[in-house]
């Protein structure tokens, strides 16, 4: 019961956006994410110069490890300042440019292209603007875009992905009765049914 006390639980892109302008931010991992690190040969299965899909990537650290490694990452996030912030902090120079598909989004990519950051909705993007990508890593998203959502969201990233990708997914497990949420909890069975 405690999962539908959160069905009907729904957080505004404004929300978002507030926490990353009030700095409320505890989500973000200074150091990167251990699980990434442990599960990074699952994520690339001994493959190079893959292009790796970060879903409401915020200013992820991984990101750049991943670009040192030689892949091509994108990311998408509403926030523009958690973008600009991801390009200040590892002192990333970085051009933007228009998304002429998507009615005032923008992308902000470094000069070798390697990254790629949309500012948009998640939703307003496809494989036609975005391209396929070889690996997701998807540590926040799943469990932050709202419960009525997550069809609609799983959806998305199974037409984002090639052949053989592999998708990491990072999830929280607590009492869904003693906390609202975000992060949501996501169940097991519900993670196989949505993926297949």
């Amino acid at each position: 019961s405690g999962v539908g006390a959160q069905q009907e639980r729904e957080i505004t892109l404004q929300e978002w956006l507030s926490k990353w302008e009030t700095g409320n931010i505890g989500f973000h991992k200074e150091r990167g994410h251990p699980l990434l690190q442990k599960y990074l040969d699952v994520l690339l299965n001994g493959r190079s110069g893959l292009r790796i899909f970060f879903p409401l990537c915020g200013k992820a650290v991984e990101m750049k490890w991943l670009a040192d490694m030689g892949h091509t990452v994108v990311g998408v996030d509403v926030s523009e300042q958690a973008l600009k912030d991801f390009f200040a902090e590892h002192s990333l120079p970085y051009c933007e440019k228009p998304v002429p598909e998507i009615a005032g989004a923008k992308k902000l990519q470094t000069t070798s292209g390697n990254i790629v950051l949309y500012c948009c909705n998640v939703y307003d993007l496809s494989s036609s603007i975005i391209g396929k990508f070889d690996g997701v890593w998807d540590r926040g998203a799943l469990v932050a875009v709202n419960p009525r959502d997550r069809n609609r969201y799983v959806s998305l990233m199974i037409t984002l992905m090639e052949k053989g990708s592999s998708y990491l997914l990072v999830t929280v497990s607590y009492d869904p009765n003693k906390y609202k949420g975000p992060p949501f909890y996501v169940p097991e069975s519900e993670i196989k049914s949505l993926f297949g």
